[in-house]
């Protein structure tokens, strides 16, 4: 069902059963999937691709144009997977040819109000973000991962898989998964204890990772503490993962227990 004030283009794909509710304007290049609901005063423009059974809020601003000085107005893209809430005022804008083009929602995510995706960020699914989160262009959001009110993510920061940012934090270096970060300027604080057992992860796996969290975080020599690692820790799949996300990418800081 489409309203009689909505503006909706004739070139736009729009599945069954969607509704796009009173003075939203939705953009010639915009698909929406199947049980999607487009509340009122909603602005879906560019390159875009909306799943199913999304519900988005008014005053939402989707697809329209990354707000980097480098783009030159080239075709990029925005893509959203299924069943999400994205609430009001928030605003997700698509890719830049710098940054590969492509902005990447997942599915199950809730985005409250305020809350921004800038050009090329990667979100996975199941993701939170809390009021008036901002996350800087190129960043990525594993899945799972909630990120506090007011909190800043830096332009291409790493928040790994279960990870929790406390409130009013700037998020300036990589967030392992499963990790615990708050402070002014984000400090890790230990691990996501309690996201581990709501997903029902076994004690013994749980109690595997703290052991080698205190190995990894002894001192701020993460390279060799790495290499301290027992085999026998390394197999244990949160471990592993903790252990791929900190050599993936070499380049970039990581967020520690020690204050920078």
């Amino acid at each position: 069902m489409i309203h009689k004030t909505a503006i909706v283009d004739s070139n736009a794909k729009i599945s069954e059963n969607v509704i796009i509710g009173p003075y939203s304007v939705i953009g010639p290049n915009v698909e929406i999937g199947e049980g999607t609901v487009v509340q009122s005063h909603v602005n879906i423009s560019g390159n875009t691709i909306i799943g199913s059974n999304n519900k988005i809020y008014p005053f939402a601003s989707i697809g329209n144009d990354p707000q980097d000085l480098k783009f030159k107005g080239e075709k990029t893209s925005l893509e959203i997977g299924d069943n999400n809430k994205i609430r009001e005022y928030v605003t997700i804008n698509p890719g830049t040819e710098g940054g590969g083009g492509k902005t990447k929602v997942g599915n199950n995510c809730l985005f409250m109000v305020s809350s921004h995706i800038a050009h090329d960020c990667i979100v996975g699914n199941n993701v939170i973000l809390a009021n008036n989160v901002p996350l800087g262009g190129h960043a990525h959001v594993d899945d799972y991962a909630i990120i506090g009110g007011n909190s800043a993510v830096q332009q291409f920061t790493r928040v790994g898989k279960f990870a929790m940012i406390g409130g009013m934090c700037g998020v300036v270096r990589d967030v392992i998964p499963y990790g615990i970060a708050h402070g002014n300027r984000s400090i890790l604080q230990g691990l996501n204890l309690i996201g581990l057992r709501r997903k029902n992860i076994p004690n013994k796996e749980i109690l595997s990772l703290s052991e080698a969290y205190k190995i990894i975080f002894k001192n701020e020599n993460l390279t060799e503490n790495l290499s301290n690692l027992t085999n026998d820790l390394i197999k244990n799949e949160l471990v592993s993962e903790v252990v791929n996300f900190i050599e993936k990418d070499k380049k970039r800081p990581i967020c520690t227990p020690f204050s920078k």
